[in-house]
């Protein structure tokens, strides 16, 4: 036995995880290789393992959530590569426009056949809201439903949304609520489809920066695309909405949270799935709107962003025979285990889904929270 399967399975024996154990969580490994990556790489290790084929495990979702809620991340040493990257993050603004650029090319551009196979009906790619849901198509409308409500849209408004993805959001408020929308994204890709979709409806979909907007409107919106924004800029994204929103309008923020504050995401993903992407955490948020906005409401439904994930790796595993022909099965590999870790983070609680809403200081009237 090497020292580095005994050192992995010496840190895994805090857990009911066992290594080739017979347990539908428990990995099941392919090649010695594989103790020898872990150990010295950590989680780039484990992620490009997987991807190789190096081991599997039957319910990846489960097995990562027993890793999360054992903190087993903290007894693996971290190598040079990735304390050069934690420490760098914390200084060198990897969100600046040229550079935000990059995770549209390698993320949301990867492929919209990709997301018709996996999201519902309408594109929604952020968490869903389950309260009274069946599946994940009435969950998508659940949620644009009590975005609209807790932006209190009338007929004639003018809305801003941030990160508009393939807008499904702006479809679904200028329909149903009268609105106006302005939708930007820096991805080609959904463009094309949030043009398609919203033809014929007051929607002007660009691409666009979201810092190269200045223009007045009554309400903004960014749903999912405040975790590509980066510490070093959220005070700047937040005077920026405060600017572009009316004194008695209202904004809503729905992004993902950490229970942390951390200047970096886990390796793995900053290289394979979000590039320059972080969590922002409660205290980061609150700094960051401190003499721009009154907190009105704070809304965390993190739960479901486990269901969500789950639903969509259901999707993307079932429609795999679509997709084949056009993603390399090392891509099957990479995509599936995202899904399962994304899943389990919101399950182990490390992760959370915020909705948050603020308005002016001098806005009239009291705000009645929406759920």
């Amino acid at each position: 036995m090497s020292k580095e399967k005994k050192v992995l399975e010496t840190i895994l024996s805090e857990t009911d995880i066992q290594i080739n154990g017979n347990h539908k969580w428990d990995p099941q490994i392919n090649d010695h290789k594989f103790y020898k990556q872990v150990i010295n790489e950590g989680s780039i290790g484990l992620g490009e393992a997987y991807m190789n084929g190096l081991w599997d495990c039957e319910a990846l979702n489960e097995f990562f959530y027993k890793v999360l809620t054992a903190k087993i991340e903290t007894k693996i040493k971290k190598n040079i590569k990735v304390l050069s990257y934690i420490f760098a993050s914390r200084f060198i603004n990897k969100q600046t426009k040229e550079r935000s650029k990059q995770v549209a090319y390698v993320h949301y551009d990867i492929g919209n056949d990709l997301y018709k196979n996996m999201l519902d009906k309408r594109l929604i790619y952020s968490c869903a809201y389950w309260e009274n849901a069946q599946n994940i198509d009435e969950a998508q409308e659940a949620k644009l439903n009590l975005i609209c409500r807790k932006l209190q849209l009338k007929p004639g408004m003018r809305l801003l949304d941030i990160g508009c993805g393939w807008g499904g959001l702006a479809k679904y408020a200028a329909e149903n609520f009268g609105v106006s929308v302005v939708g930007v994204t820096l991805s080609k890709e959904q463009v094309i489809i949030a043009k398609e979709v919203n033809e014929g409806l007051p929607v002007e979909i660009r691409l666009q920066d979201y810092r190269d907007v200045h223009e007045q409107f009554d309400r903004i919106v960014s749903v999912g695309m405040f975790e590509h924004v980066g510490h070093l800029n959220y005070h700047y994204f937040i005077r920026l909405a405060h600017e572009n929103l009316t004194e008695d309008g209202i904004f809503l923020l729905h992004t993902i949270g950490s229970s942390e504050s951390v200047s970096t995401t886990d390796p793995w993903i900053n290289k394979y799935i979000f590039p320059n992407g972080m969590l922002p955490s409660i205290p980061q948020i609150a700094k960051a709107i401190d003499g721009y906005f009154v907190m009105e409401d704070w809304h965390n439904f993190g739960l479901y962003y486990d269901k969500t994930c789950m639903a969509w790796l259901s999707n993307f595993k079932n429609n795999w025979p679509q997709l084949q022909q056009h993603y390399s099965n090392e891509f099957y590999r990479m995509w599936t285990y995202y899904l399962s870790v994304s899943a389990a983070s919101f399950r182990a609680r490390n992760n959370h889904l915020w909705q948050i809403v603020l308005t002016k200081k001098n806005r009239k009237g009291m705000y009645l929270s929406v759920r």
